[in-house]
């Protein structure tokens, strides 16, 4: 069934036009993967999660069913399995764009 679930799955990134949603919503997909990761890893289940946080198994569910999550559930989500949240900005290439990154003081620095 995955090996299917697979080929099917290459069979549509190659349309360009699946690829482009596809991608739009991967950031959304791998947040809720991270979130059922660390559940498991806490070895709790959604009710019990759902109680650390004071709110019900269905939101729970909702929050790690891929779909857009704020900030702050992530961050009671995260606490209530025994985790912290890490936000990592990763710059994509751009043509023709002038880069601006930090330095490791924190300090804006041109790039060429």
């Amino acid at each position: 069934m995955i090996a299917e679930f697979k080929k099917i799955k290459k069979e549509l990134l190659e349309s360009s036009q699946f690829r482009e949603e596809y991608e739009k919503l991967s950031s959304e997909y791998q947040i809720a993967r991270m979130l059922i990761l660390a559940r498991k890893e806490a070895g709790m289940t959604q009710q019990e999660v759902a109680e650390r946080m004071r709110t019900s198994q269905s939101a729970i569910a909702r929050i790690e069913s891929g779909k857009p999550v704020n900030l702050r559930s992530i961050e009671r989500y995260a606490n209530a399995t025994g985790n912290r949240v890490k936000i990592d900005l990763v710059r994509v290439a751009s043509s023709g764009s002038r880069k601006t990154d930090l330095d490791q003081t924190g300090m804006t620095r041109d790039q060429e």
